[in-house]
Protein backbone atom coordinates (compact mmCIF):
# COMPACT_ATOMS: atom_id res chain seq x y z
CA UNK A 1 0.00 0.00 0.00
CA UNK A 2 1.35 3.56 -1.05
CA UNK A 3 1.80 6.47 1.70
CA UNK A 4 -0.30 9.47 0.24
CA UNK A 5 1.19 12.44 -0.26
CA UNK A 6 0.44 16.14 -0.19
CA UNK A 7 2.63 18.65 -1.87
CA UNK A 8 1.88 22.21 -1.06
CA UNK A 9 3.52 25.30 -2.85
CA UNK A 10 4.34 22.59 -5.06
CA UNK A 11 6.12 24.74 -8.21
CA UNK A 12 6.57 22.30 -11.28
CA UNK A 13 7.02 19.55 -8.99
CA UNK A 14 10.60 18.63 -8.43
CA UNK A 15 9.81 17.51 -4.99
CA UNK A 16 7.10 15.76 -5.53
CA UNK A 17 8.94 13.92 -8.43
CA UNK A 18 11.06 12.23 -6.37
CA UNK A 19 8.64 10.89 -4.08
CA UNK A 20 6.10 9.64 -6.80
CA UNK A 21 8.74 7.98 -8.62
CA UNK A 22 10.16 5.72 -5.96
CA UNK A 23 9.71 1.99 -6.44
CA UNK A 24 8.04 2.71 -9.74
CA UNK A 25 5.62 5.00 -8.30
CA UNK A 26 3.83 1.98 -5.99
CA UNK A 27 5.92 3.75 -2.42
CA UNK A 28 4.09 7.68 -2.65
CA UNK A 29 0.88 8.68 -4.55
CA UNK A 30 0.45 12.32 -4.60
CA UNK A 31 -3.61 12.91 -3.80
CA UNK A 32 -3.06 16.88 -4.49
CA UNK A 33 -0.43 19.04 -5.27
CA UNK A 34 -0.97 23.00 -4.88
CA UNK A 35 0.41 25.58 -6.63
CA UNK A 36 -0.92 28.91 -7.77
CA UNK A 37 1.47 29.79 -10.66
CA UNK A 38 -0.36 29.12 -13.98
CA UNK A 39 2.61 27.82 -16.09
CA UNK A 40 3.93 26.01 -13.22
CA UNK A 41 0.42 24.19 -12.75
CA UNK A 42 0.46 22.99 -16.56
CA UNK A 43 3.71 21.18 -15.89
CA UNK A 44 2.60 19.96 -13.20
CA UNK A 45 -0.05 18.80 -14.43
CA UNK A 46 1.39 17.54 -17.93
CA UNK A 47 3.75 15.47 -15.34
CA UNK A 48 0.73 13.63 -12.93
CA UNK A 49 -0.53 12.89 -16.63
CA UNK A 50 2.77 10.76 -17.84
CA UNK A 51 3.31 9.43 -14.39
CA UNK A 52 -0.29 7.93 -13.69
CA UNK A 53 0.08 6.57 -17.52
CA UNK A 54 3.38 5.33 -16.59
CA UNK A 55 2.44 3.51 -12.80
CA UNK A 56 -1.11 2.38 -15.14
CA UNK A 57 0.97 0.86 -18.17
CA UNK A 58 -1.48 2.69 -20.08
CA UNK A 59 0.20 2.17 -23.44
CA UNK A 60 -2.11 4.35 -25.19
CA UNK A 61 -1.86 7.06 -22.41
CA UNK A 62 1.89 6.87 -22.73
CA UNK A 63 2.46 7.06 -26.44
CA UNK A 64 -0.05 9.94 -26.32
CA UNK A 65 2.73 11.63 -24.10
CA UNK A 66 5.65 11.08 -25.92
CA UNK A 67 3.89 11.60 -29.06
CA UNK A 68 2.92 15.23 -27.69
CA UNK A 69 7.04 15.67 -26.50
CA UNK A 70 8.32 14.59 -29.91
CA UNK A 71 6.19 16.69 -32.13
CA UNK A 72 4.20 19.92 -31.85
CA UNK A 73 1.51 18.67 -34.70
CA UNK A 74 0.82 15.80 -32.24
CA UNK A 75 -2.88 16.03 -29.95
CA UNK A 76 -2.07 17.25 -26.49
CA UNK A 77 -2.71 14.03 -24.36
CA UNK A 78 -6.10 15.51 -22.79
CA UNK A 79 -7.97 15.24 -25.57
CA UNK A 80 -6.26 11.75 -26.79
CA UNK A 81 -7.28 10.39 -23.25
CA UNK A 82 -9.56 12.65 -21.32
CA UNK A 83 -10.14 10.67 -18.25
CA UNK A 84 -6.51 10.30 -17.67
CA UNK A 85 -6.34 13.96 -18.12
CA UNK A 86 -9.18 14.30 -15.98
CA UNK A 87 -7.23 11.71 -12.95
CA UNK A 88 -4.10 14.24 -13.36
CA UNK A 89 -6.78 17.75 -13.26
CA UNK A 90 -8.03 16.24 -9.82
CA UNK A 91 -4.21 15.55 -8.25
CA UNK A 92 -2.80 19.18 -9.66
CA UNK A 93 -4.65 21.80 -8.11
CA UNK A 94 -3.50 25.84 -9.38
CA UNK A 95 -4.66 27.48 -6.02
CA UNK A 96 -3.40 30.14 -3.83
CA UNK A 97 -2.68 29.04 -0.17
CA UNK A 98 -3.64 31.48 1.70
CA UNK A 99 -6.25 33.19 0.00
CA UNK A 100 -10.10 31.79 1.08
CA UNK A 101 -10.94 30.33 -1.60
CA UNK A 102 -7.67 28.39 -2.40
CA UNK A 103 -7.95 26.92 1.47
CA UNK A 104 -11.59 26.15 1.56
CA UNK A 105 -10.69 24.25 -1.97
CA UNK A 106 -7.83 22.26 -0.63
CA UNK A 107 -9.84 21.67 2.56
CA UNK A 108 -12.41 19.81 0.30
CA UNK A 109 -9.82 17.96 -1.73
CA UNK A 110 -8.44 16.75 1.50
CA UNK A 111 -11.69 15.47 3.23
CA UNK A 112 -12.45 14.16 0.21
CA UNK A 113 -9.43 11.89 0.00
CA UNK A 114 -10.28 10.49 3.39
CA UNK A 115 -6.47 9.63 4.66
CA UNK A 116 -5.03 8.04 7.23
CA UNK A 117 -3.21 10.32 9.21
CA UNK A 118 -0.64 7.11 9.78
CA UNK A 119 -0.31 6.77 5.73
CA UNK A 120 0.06 10.48 4.86
CA UNK A 121 2.78 12.37 4.32
CA UNK A 122 3.17 16.11 3.43
CA UNK A 123 5.81 17.85 1.72
CA UNK A 124 6.67 21.40 0.52
CA UNK A 125 8.18 24.78 0.47
CA UNK A 126 7.00 27.73 1.61
CA UNK A 127 7.65 30.83 -1.07
CA UNK A 128 10.46 32.31 -0.17
CA UNK A 129 11.05 35.81 -1.39
CA UNK A 130 11.19 37.33 1.87
CA UNK A 131 13.17 35.00 3.58
CA UNK A 132 16.24 35.38 0.80
CA UNK A 133 19.26 36.78 0.95
CA UNK A 134 18.56 39.07 -2.07
CA UNK A 135 14.65 39.30 -1.63
CA UNK A 136 15.77 41.09 2.04
CA UNK A 137 17.79 43.40 0.37
CA UNK A 138 15.49 44.37 -2.25
CA UNK A 139 12.99 44.62 0.59
CA UNK A 140 15.19 47.27 2.83
CA UNK A 141 15.11 49.61 -0.48
CA UNK A 142 11.31 49.40 -0.13
CA UNK A 143 10.34 52.78 1.02
CA UNK A 144 7.86 51.99 4.67
CA UNK A 145 8.52 48.45 4.28
CA UNK A 146 7.94 46.12 7.56
CA UNK A 147 8.35 42.55 7.64
CA UNK A 148 5.61 42.21 9.86
CA UNK A 149 3.15 43.57 7.26
CA UNK A 150 4.77 41.70 4.37
CA UNK A 151 2.57 38.15 4.63
CA UNK A 152 5.15 35.83 2.31
CA UNK A 153 6.82 35.85 5.69
CA UNK A 154 4.37 33.79 7.35
CA UNK A 155 3.06 31.70 4.66
CA UNK A 156 4.53 28.98 6.30
CA UNK A 157 1.53 29.42 8.38
CA UNK A 158 -0.57 27.65 6.09
CA UNK A 159 1.75 24.64 5.72
CA UNK A 160 1.44 24.73 9.38
CA UNK A 161 -2.49 24.79 9.04
CA UNK A 162 -2.35 21.23 6.87
CA UNK A 163 -0.06 19.60 9.30
CA UNK A 164 -2.31 20.71 12.39
CA UNK A 165 -5.58 19.60 9.93
CA UNK A 166 -4.33 16.35 8.45
CA UNK A 167 -1.41 14.94 11.17
CA UNK A 168 0.39 13.56 8.75
CA UNK A 169 3.21 10.65 10.40
CA UNK A 170 6.07 12.84 8.36
CA UNK A 171 6.26 16.01 6.94
CA UNK A 172 8.99 17.69 4.63
CA UNK A 173 9.73 21.24 4.52
CA UNK A 174 12.04 22.89 2.24
CA UNK A 175 13.28 26.68 2.19
CA UNK A 176 16.12 28.85 1.54
CA UNK A 177 19.22 29.34 3.39
CA UNK A 178 18.12 32.43 4.38
CA UNK A 179 15.45 31.45 6.69
CA UNK A 180 18.17 31.26 9.33
CA UNK A 181 18.84 33.97 10.19
CA UNK A 182 15.43 36.27 8.47
CA UNK A 183 13.60 38.42 11.83
CA UNK A 184 10.66 39.97 12.05
CA UNK A 185 10.23 43.09 14.94
CA UNK A 186 13.55 41.40 15.82
CA UNK A 187 12.92 37.96 16.36
CA UNK A 188 14.29 35.13 14.20
CA UNK A 189 11.88 33.59 12.27
CA UNK A 190 13.21 30.09 12.00
CA UNK A 191 12.96 29.58 15.95
CA UNK A 192 9.53 30.64 15.54
CA UNK A 193 9.17 27.72 12.66
CA UNK A 194 10.56 25.33 14.50
CA UNK A 195 8.57 25.71 17.56
CA UNK A 196 5.71 25.62 15.55
CA UNK A 197 6.16 22.75 13.42
CA UNK A 198 7.33 20.69 16.97
CA UNK A 199 3.49 21.47 17.68
CA UNK A 200 1.16 22.20 15.18
CA UNK A 201 -1.96 22.11 17.41
CA UNK A 202 -0.39 24.56 19.82
CA UNK A 203 0.35 26.83 17.36
CA UNK A 204 -2.82 27.09 15.38
CA UNK A 205 -4.80 27.23 18.67
CA UNK A 206 -6.32 24.27 18.05
CA UNK A 207 -6.37 22.29 21.34
CA UNK A 208 -4.41 19.22 22.00
CA UNK A 209 -2.56 17.29 19.05
CA UNK A 210 0.76 15.73 18.34
CA UNK A 211 4.15 16.61 18.39
CA UNK A 212 6.72 16.39 16.32
CA UNK A 213 10.46 15.85 16.26
CA UNK A 214 12.32 17.99 13.45
CA UNK A 215 15.59 16.41 11.75
CA UNK A 216 18.25 17.33 10.46
CA UNK A 217 19.10 14.68 7.25
CA UNK A 218 22.46 15.35 7.56
CA UNK A 219 23.55 15.27 10.65
CA UNK A 220 22.29 14.35 14.51
CA UNK A 221 20.55 17.60 15.22
CA UNK A 222 17.11 17.25 16.24
CA UNK A 223 14.56 19.31 17.76
CA UNK A 224 11.33 18.99 20.02
CA UNK A 225 8.54 20.65 21.94
CA UNK A 226 9.89 22.70 24.34
CA UNK A 227 13.33 22.88 23.39
CA UNK A 228 15.51 26.33 23.33
CA UNK A 229 15.91 26.94 19.80
CA UNK A 230 18.86 28.89 20.90
CA UNK A 231 20.36 25.34 22.28
CA UNK A 232 20.72 23.88 18.55
CA UNK A 233 22.99 25.17 15.61
CA UNK A 234 20.36 26.03 12.92
CA UNK A 235 23.31 25.24 10.35
CA UNK A 236 22.89 21.56 11.13
CA UNK A 237 19.73 21.80 8.89
CA UNK A 238 21.11 23.10 6.04
CA UNK A 239 21.37 19.93 2.99
CA UNK A 240 24.81 20.67 0.49
CA UNK A 241 23.49 19.31 -2.74
CA UNK A 242 26.74 18.48 -4.44
CA UNK A 243 27.72 16.19 -1.42
CA UNK A 244 25.23 14.02 -2.87
CA UNK A 245 25.36 13.68 -6.50
CA UNK A 246 23.57 16.58 -7.29
CA UNK A 247 25.51 19.20 -9.92
CA UNK A 248 25.04 21.75 -8.22
CA UNK A 249 26.06 23.37 -5.01
CA UNK A 250 22.86 24.40 -3.47
CA UNK A 251 22.70 24.83 0.02
CA UNK A 252 19.15 25.14 1.62
CA UNK A 253 17.39 23.92 4.76
CA UNK A 254 15.30 20.65 4.80
CA UNK A 255 13.56 19.86 7.63
CA UNK A 256 12.28 15.98 8.04
CA UNK A 257 9.77 16.26 10.74
CA UNK A 258 8.37 13.00 12.14
CA UNK A 259 5.28 12.19 14.40
CA UNK A 260 6.46 11.83 17.66
CA UNK A 261 4.69 8.03 17.83
CA UNK A 262 5.72 7.09 14.84
CA UNK A 263 9.40 7.82 15.98
CA UNK A 264 9.25 5.77 18.52
CA UNK A 265 11.61 2.66 18.63
CA UNK A 266 12.83 3.64 15.35
CA UNK A 267 16.20 5.03 13.97
CA UNK A 268 16.50 6.08 10.09
CA UNK A 269 20.12 6.78 8.28
CA UNK A 270 20.58 10.38 7.18
CA UNK A 271 21.22 11.03 3.63
CA UNK A 272 24.28 9.12 2.40
CA UNK A 273 27.21 11.26 1.13
CA UNK A 274 28.10 10.36 -2.90
CA UNK A 275 31.20 8.76 -3.60
CA UNK A 276 32.38 11.78 -6.29
CA UNK A 277 31.14 15.27 -7.35
CA UNK A 278 28.79 14.97 -10.07
CA UNK A 279 30.16 18.30 -12.24
CA UNK A 280 28.60 20.10 -15.10
CA UNK A 281 30.38 18.78 -17.54
CA UNK A 282 28.94 15.29 -16.53
CA UNK A 283 25.39 17.08 -16.05
CA UNK A 284 25.57 18.36 -20.00
CA UNK A 285 27.42 15.00 -21.44
CA UNK A 286 25.00 14.87 -24.37
CA UNK A 287 23.24 17.55 -25.13
CA UNK A 288 24.06 18.92 -28.36
CA UNK A 289 26.51 22.39 -28.63
CA UNK A 290 24.34 25.56 -29.34
CA UNK A 291 25.06 28.87 -30.35
CA UNK A 292 23.51 31.89 -28.64
CA UNK A 293 20.90 34.13 -30.81
CA UNK A 294 21.90 37.66 -31.90
CA UNK A 295 18.81 39.94 -31.72
CA UNK A 296 16.58 40.79 -34.74
CA UNK A 297 19.38 40.42 -37.27
CA UNK A 298 19.94 36.93 -36.33
CA UNK A 299 21.84 34.44 -38.86
CA UNK A 300 24.49 31.51 -38.33
CA UNK A 301 26.74 33.78 -40.86
CA UNK A 302 26.34 36.73 -38.67
CA UNK A 303 26.30 35.43 -35.24
CA UNK A 304 29.70 33.84 -36.74
CA UNK A 305 30.87 37.04 -37.76
CA UNK A 306 29.94 38.84 -35.06
CA UNK A 307 32.41 36.53 -32.40
CA UNK A 308 35.06 36.11 -34.70
CA UNK A 309 35.45 39.70 -34.35
CA UNK A 310 34.92 40.01 -31.28
CA UNK A 311 37.83 37.41 -30.30
CA UNK A 312 40.15 39.13 -32.50
CA UNK A 313 39.43 42.76 -30.92
CA UNK A 314 39.44 41.18 -27.21
CA UNK A 315 43.06 39.24 -28.18
CA UNK A 316 44.59 42.42 -29.05
CA UNK A 317 43.22 44.13 -25.85
CA UNK A 318 44.31 41.59 -23.94
CA UNK A 319 47.65 41.54 -25.40
CA UNK A 320 47.57 45.33 -25.24
CA UNK A 321 46.90 45.04 -21.39
CA UNK A 322 50.02 42.26 -20.79
CA UNK A 323 47.85 39.18 -20.33
CA UNK A 324 49.13 37.20 -23.07
CA UNK A 325 47.88 33.87 -22.39
CA UNK A 326 44.12 34.88 -22.55
CA UNK A 327 45.28 37.01 -25.88
CA UNK A 328 46.26 33.73 -27.18
CA UNK A 329 43.35 31.47 -26.58
CA UNK A 330 41.11 34.06 -27.69
CA UNK A 331 43.04 34.43 -30.66
CA UNK A 332 43.10 31.26 -31.58
CA UNK A 333 38.98 30.82 -31.03
CA UNK A 334 38.66 33.01 -34.36
CA UNK A 335 39.17 30.24 -36.59
CA UNK A 336 37.23 27.91 -34.27
CA UNK A 337 33.47 29.06 -34.52
CA UNK A 338 31.07 27.05 -36.76
CA UNK A 339 28.31 28.54 -38.67
CA UNK A 340 26.78 25.05 -38.43
CA UNK A 341 25.64 25.66 -34.61
CA UNK A 342 21.62 25.92 -34.46
CA UNK A 343 20.08 28.06 -31.96
CA UNK A 344 17.80 24.90 -30.20
CA UNK A 345 14.22 24.48 -29.85
CA UNK A 346 11.10 23.69 -27.82
CA UNK A 347 11.49 20.50 -29.20
CA UNK A 348 15.24 20.23 -30.72
CA UNK A 349 15.15 17.14 -32.96
CA UNK A 350 17.69 14.24 -31.77
CA UNK A 351 20.36 13.54 -34.41
CA UNK A 352 22.46 10.65 -32.73
CA UNK A 353 21.24 7.60 -30.19
CA UNK A 354 20.89 9.05 -26.93
CA UNK A 355 23.82 8.07 -24.91
CA UNK A 356 24.30 7.03 -20.84
CA UNK A 357 27.01 6.59 -19.33
CA UNK A 358 25.36 4.39 -16.65
CA UNK A 359 25.48 5.88 -13.69
CA UNK A 360 22.76 6.86 -10.87
CA UNK A 361 22.63 10.19 -12.56
CA UNK A 362 22.57 9.82 -16.34
CA UNK A 363 20.08 6.58 -15.33
CA UNK A 364 18.02 9.46 -14.04
CA UNK A 365 17.90 11.74 -16.32
CA UNK A 366 18.10 10.26 -19.70
CA UNK A 367 15.33 8.58 -21.79
CA UNK A 368 15.72 6.91 -25.00
CA UNK A 369 11.84 7.48 -26.08
CA UNK A 370 11.92 10.73 -26.53
CA UNK A 371 13.34 12.03 -30.56
CA UNK A 372 13.61 15.25 -29.52
CA UNK A 373 15.26 17.49 -26.53
CA UNK A 374 12.94 19.68 -24.90
CA UNK A 375 13.00 23.24 -23.69
CA UNK A 376 16.54 23.46 -25.21
CA UNK A 377 16.56 26.82 -26.56
CA UNK A 378 19.10 29.62 -26.25
CA UNK A 379 18.57 33.18 -25.49
CA UNK A 380 19.41 36.24 -27.58
CA UNK A 381 22.55 37.79 -26.22
CA UNK A 382 23.99 41.76 -26.92
CA UNK A 383 26.63 41.86 -29.08
CA UNK A 384 28.33 43.28 -25.38
CA UNK A 385 27.68 40.91 -23.74
CA UNK A 386 28.63 37.68 -26.10
CA UNK A 387 32.07 40.03 -25.48
CA UNK A 388 32.06 39.27 -21.68
CA UNK A 389 30.92 35.48 -22.42
CA UNK A 390 33.38 34.73 -24.74
CA UNK A 391 36.21 36.85 -22.49
CA UNK A 392 35.04 35.12 -19.40
CA UNK A 393 34.17 31.26 -20.84
CA UNK A 394 37.80 31.74 -22.20
CA UNK A 395 39.35 32.70 -18.64
CA UNK A 396 37.63 30.04 -17.02
CA UNK A 397 39.21 27.54 -19.23
CA UNK A 398 42.47 29.03 -18.62
CA UNK A 399 42.31 29.45 -14.83
CA UNK A 400 39.37 27.35 -13.75
CA UNK A 401 37.88 30.00 -12.32
CA UNK A 402 34.93 32.30 -13.31
CA UNK A 403 36.26 36.12 -13.77
CA UNK A 404 35.90 38.99 -10.64
CA UNK A 405 34.51 42.02 -11.63
CA UNK A 406 36.77 44.93 -12.82
CA UNK A 407 39.93 43.35 -11.01
CA UNK A 408 39.36 40.36 -14.29
CA UNK A 409 37.43 42.22 -16.39
CA UNK A 410 40.09 44.86 -16.95
CA UNK A 411 40.07 45.32 -20.97
CA UNK A 412 38.10 48.16 -22.21
CA UNK A 413 34.94 46.76 -24.18
CA UNK A 414 34.09 44.57 -21.51
CA UNK A 415 33.37 47.46 -18.93
CA UNK A 416 29.32 47.61 -18.85
CA UNK A 417 27.93 51.72 -18.14
CA UNK A 418 27.45 51.34 -14.67
CA UNK A 419 28.57 53.98 -12.78
CA UNK A 420 29.85 51.92 -9.44
CA UNK A 421 30.79 48.79 -11.47
CA UNK A 422 34.17 49.55 -9.55
CA UNK A 423 33.29 49.25 -6.37
CA UNK A 424 33.41 45.68 -6.02
CA UNK A 425 29.31 45.04 -5.75
CA UNK A 426 29.27 43.10 -8.88
CA UNK A 427 31.87 41.01 -8.54
CA UNK A 428 30.04 38.16 -9.84
CA UNK A 429 27.67 39.62 -12.01
CA UNK A 430 29.18 37.53 -14.58
CA UNK A 431 29.63 34.33 -13.86
CA UNK A 432 30.98 30.97 -16.04
CA UNK A 433 29.78 27.59 -14.55
CA UNK A 434 32.33 25.49 -14.76
CA UNK A 435 33.00 21.66 -16.82
CA UNK A 436 35.13 20.80 -13.69
CA UNK A 437 32.94 21.49 -10.50
CA UNK A 438 29.25 21.54 -9.97
CA UNK A 439 27.56 24.31 -10.36
CA UNK A 440 26.57 27.37 -8.38
CA UNK A 441 22.86 27.46 -7.01
CA UNK A 442 20.30 27.79 -10.39
CA UNK A 443 17.86 30.40 -8.48
CA UNK A 444 14.68 32.14 -10.47
CA UNK A 445 17.15 35.13 -11.38
CA UNK A 446 17.85 32.93 -14.81
CA UNK A 447 14.77 33.79 -15.93
CA UNK A 448 15.83 37.75 -15.81
CA UNK A 449 19.02 37.21 -17.92
CA UNK A 450 21.96 34.48 -18.41
CA UNK A 451 25.01 36.84 -16.73
CA UNK A 452 24.78 34.17 -14.13
CA UNK A 453 24.84 30.98 -15.55
CA UNK A 454 27.40 31.80 -18.55
CA UNK A 455 27.94 28.31 -20.57
CA UNK A 456 31.72 26.99 -19.88
CA UNK A 457 32.30 26.33 -23.74
CA UNK A 458 33.91 29.80 -25.52
CA UNK A 459 32.65 28.56 -29.13
CA UNK A 460 29.12 28.37 -27.98
CA UNK A 461 29.78 31.76 -26.25
CA UNK A 462 25.95 31.77 -24.36
CA UNK A 463 24.20 31.03 -21.30
CA UNK A 464 22.32 28.39 -19.93
CA UNK A 465 19.35 26.84 -21.77
CA UNK A 466 16.11 25.69 -19.81
CA UNK A 467 17.30 22.39 -20.44
CA UNK A 468 20.91 22.64 -19.09
CA UNK A 469 19.61 24.64 -15.93
CA UNK A 470 16.64 21.49 -15.57
CA UNK A 471 20.35 19.08 -15.81
CA UNK A 472 21.62 20.99 -13.01
CA UNK A 473 18.41 20.61 -11.09
CA UNK A 474 18.38 16.61 -11.93
CA UNK A 475 15.04 16.95 -13.58
CA UNK A 476 14.38 13.89 -16.50
CA UNK A 477 14.74 15.18 -20.09
CA UNK A 478 11.49 13.66 -20.59
CA UNK A 479 9.84 16.43 -17.63
CA UNK A 480 8.61 18.79 -20.13
CA UNK A 481 8.10 22.17 -18.97
CA UNK A 482 5.22 24.79 -19.99
CA UNK A 483 4.62 28.19 -20.40
CA UNK A 484 7.04 30.94 -22.38
CA UNK A 485 10.67 30.30 -21.94
CA UNK A 486 10.91 32.85 -18.78
CA UNK A 487 8.34 31.08 -16.91
CA UNK A 488 10.30 27.79 -17.59
CA UNK A 489 13.38 28.90 -15.98
CA UNK A 490 11.36 30.69 -13.05
CA UNK A 491 9.79 27.29 -12.76
CA UNK A 492 13.04 25.30 -13.10
CA UNK A 493 14.98 28.02 -10.54
CA UNK A 494 12.30 27.79 -7.83
CA UNK A 495 12.37 23.66 -7.90
CA UNK A 496 13.91 21.50 -5.37
CA UNK A 497 16.67 18.96 -7.53
CA UNK A 498 14.41 16.03 -8.16
CA UNK A 499 16.73 13.36 -7.38
CA UNK A 500 17.63 15.22 -4.32
CA UNK A 501 13.86 14.79 -3.42
CA UNK A 502 14.33 11.01 -4.35
CA UNK A 503 16.89 10.42 -1.58
CA UNK A 504 14.70 12.26 0.73
CA UNK A 505 11.99 10.35 0.09
CA UNK A 506 13.96 6.51 -0.08
CA UNK A 507 14.69 7.93 3.88
CA UNK A 508 10.90 8.77 4.61
CA UNK A 509 9.96 4.95 2.66
CA UNK A 510 12.28 2.89 5.12
CA UNK A 511 11.51 5.04 7.85
CA UNK A 512 7.44 4.33 7.61
CA UNK A 513 7.72 0.65 6.34
CA UNK A 514 10.28 -0.30 9.27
Amino acid sequence: MSYKVIDLFAGPGGLGEGFASLKGGKAFEIVVSAEMEESAHKTLTLRSYFRHAKLGQDRKALDAYYDFCNSSSAPHPKDVDPSLWAKATSEARQLTLGSKAGNEELDQLIAAAKLSSDKTVVIGGPPCQAYSLVGRARNLGKENYKAEDDHRHFLYKEYLRILQKVSPAVFVMENVKGILSSKVNGKLVFHDILRDLSNPSIATQSGDGPEYVIHSLVSDTTFSYGMDPGSIDPRDFIIHSERYGIPQARHRVILLGIRKDVLEGKSFTRLPRAEHLVTVEQALFNLPLLRSKLGRMDSASVWTKTVTELSIRLAQEALDAGTSEIAGALSNLKVSFSDELVTGELRMPRTKPIESTNDRYSDWVTDDRLNVWLNHETRSHMTSDLGRYLFASTFAEIFERSPKGHTDFALPSLVPAHANWESGKFADRFKVQLYTRPSTTVTSHIAKDGHYFIHPDPLQCRSLTVREAARLQTFPDNYFFQGNRTQQFHQVGNAVPSLLANQIAIICNELLTS
